[in-house]
């Protein structure tokens, strides 16, 4: 005999969201419904349950012991209703009509269009849709499904992943910058003196840091592409991936800092999957022309072995 269910999958993704967003408020702007509509059905499931899930502390909402359970298997059971959803779509046949991607700012742009045009020749009709991300931006893509796809330096946790070589960053500035009036290698203490242009953490939850950010003087911009006109208009230093200034570097436009420790360093990438277990053949193939294309010029075959002459992208 069938048990007839009390509470509903939207209390259990209300009560998710309140907890995820720390009030009612932002989880009614989350959930696009109105802070009223959002207490109410939260307050209608903490009726219907045995033991109260939330308690008030002053105008927060937390959690008891029994809701910190509560909430685990709920957000287990919204995840296996999502994943059940995404399972009936990839039956209904057909490829998916947009595969989205989350590429890191790391990312060698070049090479990943190329591999977007070689799939579009496969599959015209499916759009692409490209997040440009940095750091935990790239995480948040992943974990709030805004990606089928992400490209990143970082594997969150419960992701499997595909290794796509490694990028390397390079300190640069203008040829005409005081560090590079130097005879000698740069030492740390002298790159605290100067301005550094840093690339700011794209993620709405957290912030994460990552490199060098030893100097006093720091501006933060947007994109990488920003931070290469800024150093070359002489206003500071930066670490940036080799491949975005290969062309500054041989018009001479700018130049490697020669750095007494630490100049260059390898950042490892990797391709993730958002639904590894049910990617529908559109996701699939575009994961697979992104693993030939990045993977094989960064140091890795697409099967993941290494090659042997180690090249980057250039």
């Amino acid at each position: 005999m069938a048990i007839a269910m009390k509470i509903t999958l939207e209390q259990w993704q209300t009560f998710k969201t309140v907890v995820d967003e720390g009030s009612f408020a932002k989880a009614a702007e989350a959930l696009n419904k109105s802070q009223s509509s959002v207490s109410y059905i939260v307050a209608r499931l903490q009726e219907q349950l045995p033991i109260a899930a939330l308690k008030q502390s002053g105008r927060k909402a937390e959690l008891t012991e029994a809701g910190k359970v509560l909430y685990r298997q709920a957000s287990n059971l919204l995840a296996e209703a999502e994943h059940l959803e995404s399972t009936a779509n990839y039956l209904a046949g057909g490829w998916e009509s947009e595969v989205s991607i989350a590429a890191d700012a790391l990312t060698p742009i070049n090479k990943l269009l190329c591999a977007l045009q070689d799939f579009s020749k496969l599959s015209p009709t499916t759009r692409i849709r490209l997040l440009e991300t940095t750091l935990s931006g790239t995480d948040e893509a992943l974990l709030t499904k805004q990606a089928d796809i992400a490209i990143t330096a970082r594997v969150p946790p419960g992701f499997l992943a595909t290794p796509l070589g490694t990028v390397e960053m390079t300190p640069v500035a203008s040829p005409s910058h005081p560090l590079l009036k130097h005879r000698h290698k740069i030492s740390e203490k002298e790159l605290k003196q100067y301005r550094q242009i840093v690339v700011r953490d794209s993620g709405t939850k957290r912030e994460q840091d990552a490199g060098w950010l030893g100097a006093d003087q720091r501006w933060t911009v947007s994109y990488f592409s920003t931070s290469i006109k800024a150093v070359t208009a002489g206003l500071g230093f930066a670490f940036i991936p080799k491949h975005h200034v290969e062309q500054e570097l041989q018009q001479n436009t700018l130049a490697i800092l020669p750095l007494a420790s630490g100049g260059n360093r390898l950042i490892p990438l990797h391709l993730v999957l958002a639904a590894q277990s049910n990617a529908g053949p559109a996701v699939q193939a575009v994961a697979q022309n992104l693993r030939t294309h990045l993977a094989a010029t960064q140091g890795q075959n697409p099967d993941g072995s290494t090659v042997h002459n180690h090249s980057l992208i250039n």
